[in-house]
């Protein structure tokens, strides 16, 4: 990634760091998710939308704002799935675990709620998968 989308990333990530987990358009909704390449195995960082799913599991869902494909995290996650995750509360380790059937449906709904990620999926003609990351052991 380079350019805009890895500056914008940049600028977000920094943004949450300096406010204790807000920013301004994204509230306190974001979590900063840590993953390795799936191929490479360099570490990156994505701020994703996280919907709170309990005490101890948030919902990600890999929307790439509708695109055709899936976003590169989401194989990483796939190929890499114990990572760590920067709440607004903390860092948090979880393993990532992909829903399906009813399970992702009822996860998908609680994205759904908010327009644009509607709109995601009207662009697009694949299912947005939709992962829990459940807390592990530290």
């Amino acid at each position: 990634m380079s350019g805009g989308h890895a500056d914008w990333n940049q600028q977000i990530i920094d943004t949450f760091r300096a406010n204790n987990g807000v920013v301004p358009q994204f509230g306190r909704s974001l979590i900063l998710v840590h993953h390795r390449g799936a191929k490479s195995g360099i570490e990156r960082i994505s701020p994703l939308m996280g919907r709170r799913d309990g005490e101890d599991t948030w919902l990600i869902a890999a929307s790439k704002a509708g695109a055709p494909d899936n976003p590169a995290w989401y194989h990483n996650l796939l190929a890499h799935p114990d990572v760590d995750i920067e709440t607004p509360d903390g860092v948090v380790p979880v393993r990532a675990e992909e829903l399906t059937g009813a399970e992702r449906e009822a996860a998908w709904a609680k994205f759904t709620v908010i327009p644009t990620f509607a709109e995601y999926q009207r662009n697009t003609t694949r299912t947005i998968p939709v992962l829990a990351l459940r807390r592990r052991p530290a």
